[in-house]
């Protein structure tokens, strides 16, 4: 007589502060900021939506521990480079982690109620430049521009339509069509710089993020 066959279930993750903030980071990454609900954060998690409560007061609190998740994604300052290689090592890692998730471009500067993740990231930032002959002037000048840019960037590569170099080929040579002789500089640019082997936009963020930090360096210096 053959034995019945066991049927393994899955077992449930306890539900968790930190496992609604992450399971709410993995829809807002799918699906944008603008489609997380509590409701739709319960059915993922497959619990009822009161039940989040008893973990999150309200949705704005949900948001805040959203962000400094990712926030704790960005690279610190070790303190053993100089500044100018620490701005830019921390610059290109929050570059990558909204990259990953491009609906904080928009959040993080905006809430109130920044979590000890982010006041690390802000200290440690501010602390490297002014342990490095920045004054506390300059170092907010620096830490706002360069985040600034970062930002900015952020938005506008992902509002660009296109994703990779292939794409970026295939709209310029469809652009240069259109532009006859009527555009010639803009002509031009796509096809010596855009259409050239190697090109992608998201080199644009070094260039102008090193930039960026060679008028820093040639500020503290003059200082």
């Amino acid at each position: 007589m053959s034995r019945p066959k066991v049927t393994q279930t899955k077992k449930r993750q306890p539900l968790s502060r930190e496992l609604i903030m992450r399971t709410g980071i993995t829809i807002a990454d799918a699906d944008g900021i603008d489609s997380l609900t509590m409701r739709k954060l319960a059915d993922a998690l497959r619990v009822e939506a009161m039940s989040l409560y008893y973990h999150v007061k309200n949705k704005d609190e949900l948001l805040d521990g959203m962000i400094d998740l990712v926030v704790a994604e960005i690279a610190l300052p070790s303190g053993d480079e100089d500044w100018k290689t620490a701005m830019r090592n921390r610059a290109i890692s929050a570059h990558d982690v909204f990259g990953r998730h491009p609906w904080v471009t928009g959040l993080m500067e905006s809430r109130p109620n920044p979590g000890p993740h982010a006041l690390r990231y802000y200290d440690e930032v501010l602390g490297s430049l002014m342990n490095n002959g920045f004054s506390v002037a300059m170092a907010a000048h620096a830490f706002s521009a360069i985040d600034a840019y970062i930002y900015g960037f952020g938005l506008q590569e992902f509002s660009l339509p296109f994703e990779d170099e292939h794409d970026v080929k295939d709209i310029a040579k469809s652009l240069l069509e259109q532009l006859g002789q009527e555009y010639p500089n803009l002509a031009r640019m796509i096809v010596e710089h855009a259409l050239q082997p190697g090109y992608r936009y998201a080199d644009e963020f070094t260039f102008g993020l090193d930039l960026i930090l060679d008028g820093f360096e040639r500020l503290v210096a003059a200082d």
